[in-house]
């Protein structure tokens, strides 16, 4: 085991300290840490589509989807089945193997809606794809129905630290979203965590974040790391951009603060050159949203992704079975290595980095 290997029990001081690292330091230690953890050379592709936009009650000062705030994005109904499974056919066909269905609610409510999304899930998972939700609040019966349905996954940010969460939002509280994490867990469904810089959170808010993140029992699966896109109508409209290299030391960060969790390079790539795109990789970075639209949130065209990903000499990555545990001290799983050599492998491959299980 290497002196990076999973720990629960960081402080404040020893994650600011690796973030502050000299660059390539930095860069150094999560390369490594990432090498030892992951195919080094795959990125997973994700597509995230809205299945209900807007209308929301909450207050999140970031959100175009808020009702309270006036912005180009209205309520609008709800996707049919039909719709949400022929877009997921889509992006499968286009390399994405994760389907990421959001609705602007502050929580699920029983009935007709709740029951809609679960035939989503139901028929995502037929087509041979991991499906994830972000709905807001969730109880424990609803997480556990989902879990029926085949939901691989579950988002649910906590967008920045505890003590400047209620500079950002006010009509839900920090310990309503660590419940909801509770439930999900509890399930038995994978949680997708994590949080937006630059919403005028100081560096210590970021790092305090991303160490809520790395003690909690089970690090989270999948850790999307957000830079604000600032909207027009919200409080955050006039936020400065985020500095590249402020984003590549978070996800640095957070690859060598949670080694096996997957770190999303997620809102904000359409302001990042490729050479930025890139760093990010190299700091860790090993999945991406694929798609021209996040929600309502312009990314860059899955063409556009796909020929980055071929200058860089990285590969989508194949169909996985999601390990939702992310305690053990497994190398990179026999489903990376068929991926890499086909399901004809050899249980030891001599050439190769992947040792098969």
């Amino acid at each position: 085991m290497s002196a990076d290997t999973l720990r629960h029990d960081w402080s404040i001081k020893e994650a600011l300290a690796i973030h502050e690292l000299p660059l390539m330091s930095l860069l150094f230690r999560a390369q490594g840490v990432h090498r030892e953890h992951h195919t080094h050379d795959t990125v997973q592709l994700a597509t995230l589509v809205s299945v209900k936009t807007g209308g929301c009650p909450e207050d999140c000062s970031y959100c175009p989807q808020s009702s309270k705030y006036d912005t180009a994005v209205g309520a609008e109904r709800m996707l049919a089945v039909d719709e949400v499974v022929a877009r997921a056919r889509a992006a499968k066909s286009k390399g994405a193997t994760r389907f990421c269905m959001g609705a602007a609610w502050r929580e699920v409510k029983d009935g007709p809606a709740f029951d809609r999304v679960v035939d989503m899930v139901r028929e995502v998972k037929s087509i041979g794809m991991e499906a994830c939700c972000t709905l807001g609040m969730l109880n424990e019966s609803q997480a556990q129905r989902l879990k029926a349905a085949g939901l691989d996954m579950y988002n649910h940010n906590l967008d920045t630290s505890k003590e400047f969460y209620g500079s950002i939002i006010q009509t839900r509280t920090y310990d309503d979203r660590l419940r909801t994490l509770d439930n999900v867990r509890a399930a038995g469904i994978g949680v997708c965590c994590g949080g937006i810089i630059g919403m005028g959170e100081s560096v210590k808010d970021r790092i305090a974040m991303l160490v809520t993140l790395a003690n909690m029992a089970q690090h989270p699966s999948s850790v999307p790391i957000n830079a604000l896109v600032p909207v027009e109508g919200t409080p955050l409209e006039n936020q400065q951009p985020v500095e590249p290299l402020e984003l590549v030391r978070m996800i640095a960060t957070a690859r060598v603060l949670m080694p096996k969790s997957t770190v999303r390079l997620s809102a904000g790539r359409t302001k990042l050159s490729p050479e930025a795109q890139l760093l990010c990789f190299m700091a860790g970075a090993n999945s991406i949203f694929y798609g021209e639209k996040l929600l309502t949130t312009p990314n860059p065209e899955a063409d556009e992704d796909a020929e980055l990903l071929r200058k860089a000499g990285l590969r989508a990555a194949g169909p996985t079975t999601v390990d939702f545990s992310l305690e053990n001290d497994l190398a990179p799983t026999a489903n990376a290595h068929n991926f890499a050599h086909g399901e004809g492998y050899e249980k030891s491959c001599a050439s190769c980095e992947l040792d098969a299980e």
